[in-house]
């Protein structure tokens, strides 16, 4: 699943791709905006992201997208 994070004040978002389904994600939001805590979120290859809850502007859920061939991230 690919999940783009916009955060208050900054220009650029966060963008990761996870294995972990929509529902599990939005449970974790959920939890983090309620208790004004930190979302944290774990990528494909392992890489932790942290935001603040009380920061995030919106997130987007799409679905994974397929392998990418070339200069692409």
């Amino acid at each position: 699943m690919d999940i783009t994070i916009g955060v208050q004040h900054i220009a650029r978002d966060i963008s990761i791709e996870t294995e972990e389904s929509a529902e599990a994600i939005t449970s974790k939001v959920t939890e983090a905006i309620n208790s004004d805590g930190l979302l944290s979120l774990t990528d494909t290859k392992g890489r932790v992201v942290l935001v603040p809850a009380s920061k995030i502007a919106y997130i987007d859920l799409g679905p994974a997208t397929g392998r990418r061939v070339g200069f692409g991230k």
